[in-house]
Parts: C-alpha cells; sequence; structure tokens
C-alpha cells in the first residue's frame, strides 16, 4: 500500500472521533435539559401546580366565596377576576395549602383564576356562575349633584336605600352596608316602608349632624341575594358633606316660620299653615327638606281633596317636605291669613318674597320642626324623612342586626 493510500485510510477514522465526540457532548446536555433524577430546584420550579377551585363549569352557584387549594406545595398568591379586571380580595391560609375570597362570587359572571406557588410555578382555571332569576336594584338618596359630586345637605338628612324588590334577608343585606363618617357619629340603619310601599333601609345619627361633617356610604352588595333568588349585581357608593347648622321652625300656633342657624333666629316670616281638623291640616312634627322644587302645578286630587276643597295651581319656590305632599311655598292667593289664621290646604304658604329668601336659605336636608296646636299628627317614617319623630331607641330596634 502506498503512502498516499495509507494516509487517506487514517483520515476517515480522526473523523470518527470527533463525531463521537461532539455525541457525547450532546447527549450530556439533552440528560442536564431533560432534569432526570438529578433535576435541580429551579427545573422543579418550572412544574404546574395541581390546584382544585370549589366553583367549577358555566352554572356555578354565585353567593358564596371562592376557594383554591394547592394539592403541593404552599401558595404564593391567587388572582380571580371577572371580565372588566375586578378582582376579588382574598387570602391565603397560614399553612399555605388554601386561598378564600373575602367577597362572595356574583351572578351571571365570568372568572378567571391564577394560582402562584412558592416555587414560581403558576396554574390557571376559569368558571362561570349562573345567571340570577331576577335583579335588585336600589335608589341611593341623596345621590351626587349635577356636576356628579357628593352634595353639601342640611343637619338632618339620612343615608337612605330604597329597594326595587322586597329585601327577605334584610340582616345579609345590612351586613353589607358600610357607614363611615369624619368624626365617629353614632348612627344606626332602620328598616321602613317608603311611601310606595317598596322596603327602605335608612342611617340616621342619634342625634342632628354636625355642621361640616363628611359621610360616605359603601354599599358592597354585589353578589348578595336579598331573598328568593332576587340579586345586587353591583355595588353602590353615595356620601355628603353637613353643610350649615340651621333649623326651619314652623309654629302653628303663633303663625310664624323662622329660620335659625348655629342656633340664632336668622328670620321670621308670618304665614298660614293647614287648616285644623281634618285632612287639609298639616303634619306636626319633624320633616326634612326633600327638594327644592321652584315652580310646580299643584292639585287637589293628587292629595285626595276633591269638590269645594279643589284646586288647581301653579306654586312658586316649592320646597317637599312629604312624600305625600305637605310643601312650604308662595301663596300670595293666601296673603289675608297670613300671621293670623291656618287656612290652607295643608301646606305651609307665605307671601312670594318671603317663601323666594327661605327657598334661597334653606338646604336640602334642612329639618322643619313643626309645634303647636292643630296638626294631624307625624308623619309616617316613609313619609320623607320621618324618622327623626321617632326615639332614638325605637330607631335602632329597628335595626335587622340588632
Amino acid at each position: 500500500m502506498s503512502p498516499q493510500s495509507c494516509s487517506s485510510h487514517r483520515r476517515p477514522l480522526r473523523t470518527r472521533h470527533a463525531a463521537a465526540a461532539g455525541l457525547a457532548v450532546l447527549a450530556a446536555a439533552l440528560t442536564a435539559c431533560s432534569g432526570g433524577s438529578g433535576s435541580s430546584g429551579a427545573d422543579k420550579a418550572a412544574e404546574k401546580p395541581k390546584i382544585s377551585v370549589n366553583l367549577t363549569g358555566q352554572r356555578a352557584k354565585a353567593g358564596g366565596p371562592v376557594t383554591v387549594k394547592l394539592a403541593d406545595g404552599k401558595l404564593k398568591q391567587v388572582t380571580v377576576a371577572d371580565a372588566k379586571g375586578a378582582k376579588l380580595p382574598g387570602k391565603v391560609s397560614a399553612n399555605g395549602t388554601t386561598w378564600k375570597s373575602a367577597r362572595v362570587a356574583a351572578p351571571g359572571t365570568a372568572y378567571q383564576v391564577e394560582a402562584v406557588s412558592d416555587q414560581g410555578g403558576s396554574a390557571k382555571a376559569s368558571f362561570k356562575t349562573a345567571a340570577p332569576e331576577q335583579v335588585n336594584k336600589v335608589t341611593l338618596t341623596p345621590g351626587k349633584d349635577s356636576t356628579g359630586k357628593f352634595p353639601t345637605v342640611g343637619i338632618a338628612q339620612p343615608l337612605s336605600i330604597t329597594f326595587d324588590h322586597p329585601v327577605r334577608n334584610k340582616a345579609e343585606v345590612e351586613k353589607h352596608l358600610k357607614v363611615t363618617t369624619s368624626n365617629g357619629t353614632t348612627g344606626s340603619w332602620g328598616w321602613i316602608k317608603n311611601y310606595d310601599g317598596k322596603d327602605r333601609v335608612d342611617w340616621r345619627p342619634k342625634e342632628y349632624w354636625k355642621s361640616g361633617t363628611k359621610v360616605k356610604l359603601d354599599a358592597r352588595l354585589n353578589g348578595i341575594d336579598s331573598g328568593g333568588d332576587d340579586w345586587f349585581v353591583r355595588d353602590y357608593a353615595t356620601g355628603f358633606t353637613v353643610g350649615r347648622s340651621q333649623v326651619v321652625k314652623v309654629d302653628l300656633d303663633s303663625k310664624t316660620t323662622t329660620l335659625t342657624r348655629d342656633g340664632k333666629t336668622v328670620r321670621s316670616l308670618p304665614m298660614s299653615a293647614g287648616t285644623p281638623g281634618g285632612e287639609k291640616a298639616s303634619w306636626g312634627g319633624t320633616s326634612v327638606l326633600m327638594s327644592k322644587e321652584g315652580t310646580i302645578n299643584m292639585r287637589s286630587e293628587t292629595v285626595g281633596l276633591t269638590g269645594s276643597n279643589s284646586y288647581d295651581k301653579m306654586v312658586d319656590y316649592s320646597m317637599r317636605l312629604t312624600w305625600s305632599g305637605m310643601y312650604a311655598h308662595a301663596a300670595p292667593w293666601n296673603a289675608a291669613f297670613f300671621g293670623n289664621t291656618n287656612h290652607s290646604s295643608g301646606c305651609v304658604g307665605m307671601s312670594t318674597g318671603d317663601a323666594g329668601w327661605l327657598y334661597r336659605e334653606a338646604q336640602i336636608g334642612d329639618p322643619f320642626e313643626v309645634t303647636g296646636n292643630g296638626s294631624k299628627g307625624v308623619p309616617d317614617p316613609g313619609n320623607g324623612f320621618g324618622e327623626w319623630n321617632i326615639s332614638w331607641s325605637d330607631w335602632q330596634a329597628k335595626s335587622a342586626l340588632k
């Protein structure tokens, strides 16, 4: 064999050795990547944790908390969020194996669940709660003003919630109503019937508010069953600031209406209230200025007066005191009786100038304290804001949690 042929025979041998060495390196690399029996803690961190969620499927039961459990290891973080990104708050248990939401799952809502273990692995799940049979909505008083801000109101203004549908689970609903005040004002919820027969719950302080108090209501009702598969599907909030400390005193005996501010008389106005001795008499006790309605059409049939007692008038500077139709307003047609005789159809009438002045000075939420002889008693708590005619102990007894 020639040297040339021997040389050409050895080259393939060196190539085979190099290829074998390359395969050994690749095999080692693959072994390291696969984990095998010698995988590190970092490799285990990538493993997907095994979780279980108490709510599953597309018609899960609403109204209860969401619970997420981890089979092995400990939970570091759990997120349960709806399609809009709103998250349910919650907490991991002391042993790290369970997370439970502090709020309940709302009806008709799709949720995404993501759990992260203390080793860095993550797992996801999803579910959707069954839609409600019926949705219960509420009306808040006071609501935001025309600029979208919380209003300034008088010292007798309660927080008031009227429900579209009956509330059978009153205690459960009341537990989710949180009132905060800037000065720790003592107050209580009380359940009553609104004038239209709907369920209503009001929060009033033990005594009139102090001027300057800031009040906020958080009605955390989303996911709460008000009774009979009648659900709330959102939270609500409102609030107000208490304005000037003033009271309107209506004296049926002296036939005067007096505005006091910080306990001092600002101005007394001659007036004529309701004719005593029947349905035309004024309500006594304390009512609260509900709204300033300006010029409105007043018709007798709306308050049950017909025949010789009927009327149909455009009335200026109208200030509503009850749902049943008691107002303070301008009544120039009754001028002969101002200051000497109660001779109206139940309202507190004044001259146009005096009514205009009071209209400008009065605040929504100011108390109108009606005293003296000839009234027809005090209005029902739901006829406006008549709860100030109930003793503090009796009002507290109207709470579902007392």
